[in-house]
């Protein structure tokens, strides 16, 4: 079997993505950010208007939520970033164009909902987050993986791994205003997933081996987008060992459903490379299965341990 260059691959899953984006704009929901905040509980900060300074005892959110919290925003902030990689990748022309367009002003409206959110109800340091803010834009964001192939497959594993974020850092908020406004977010990660993901299915059908490739080499060096946020190893331990989002959680929900849906390991028509990428994918899956499961029961001491002291 050929490899398709990047420019066959654009104009071969044009005609899907033209069908994808079709299908996306009759399910997707008009929906309004500024309904999804408690806009009767703000009052003035400290500076022009001569209000109460942040205090850590503004907020019962939960530490591990709140750090969630800010993780989830600065990756939304870094929005033009995400726009520059994708379109650069995919082009601004016809049906691709549209898609990176519309899904720039989907994913646009997140992080104006979550900072609203966060500044109204004063979970979070307002001067604090805006210097995170203002350090981690300052870094930007590129694409670790070059190719249409890669940047699908990388795309269709971080969109739902943002879903399942989201959706979890607003359960573990104990605010329904919270858990509903992260909950509407994660519905919109969810539907640019399909996309992504129908996308690449139709990629595994045109070059199947190619294809493989790109997913295990993904799936092997998958970081989610905010890691080059400041202390990020450290917030991501504790929202891991919080459960909001970690190991077991990024195998069992994110990886293997999409795994299963493109039918990786039933495919029959791999070529020597698709074969040799597949398993490597295996066994790297194998090993991580491993690795999630002794997080977990290690995690489980942890807490029996604790309880245990109280």
């Amino acid at each position: 079997m050929r490899e398709f260059s990047q420019t066959e691959l654009l104009h071969e899953l044009e005609p899907v993505v033209a069908g994808e984006l079709d299908r996306h704009l009759k399910v997707a929901k008009e929906w309004f950010p500024h309904e999804y905040v408690p806009w009767s509980e703000g009052r003035d900060y400290d500076g022009v208007f001569g209000g109460e300074a942040w205090a850590e005892t503004d907020s019962t959110i939960p530490e591990e939520a709140r750090i969630s919290l800010i993780v989830n925003l600065l990756t939304e902030d870094n929005l033009p970033s995400y726009h520059h990689e994708i379109a650069t990748t995919f082009g601004r022309d016809a049906a691709w164009g549209t898609w990176v367009h519309r899904w720039t002003a989907e994913e646009g409206r997140h992080g104006t909902a979550i900072r609203d959110y966060l500044t109204v109800t004063r979970a979070v340091d307002p001067v604090a987050l805006e210097r995170a803010r203002m350090t981690h834009m300052g870094e930007g964001f590129t694409n670790s993986y070059e190719g249409v192939l890669h940047s699908l497959a990388y795309v269709s594993f971080q969109e739902l791994a943002t879903r399942i974020s989201h959706r979890n850092t607003g359960k573990a908020s104990g605010d329904p205003n919270c858990e509903r406004l992260l909950a509407k977010i994660a519905a919109d990660e969810n539907l640019h997933m399909l996309f992504y993901r129908n996308l690449l299915n139709a990629a595994f059908q045109l070059t199947p081996g190619q294809t493989m490739r790109a997913v295990t080499d993904v799936v092997t060096t998958f970081q989610m987008p905010g890691t080059g946020i400041e202390g990020f190893t450290r917030k991501a331990m504790i929202i891991a060992n919080a459960g909001i989002y970690d190991l077991r959680l990024h195998l069992d929900d994110v990886l293997m459903p999409v795994l299963r849906q493109w039918a990786v390991f039933d495919m029959k028509d791999l070529d020597a490379d698709g074969e040799k990428a597949r398993d490597e994918l295996a066994e790297f899956l194998a090993r991580m299965e491993t690795t999630a499961s002794r997080f977990v029961e290690r995690r489980e001491a942890r807490r029996a341990a604790q309880a245990a002291r109280a």
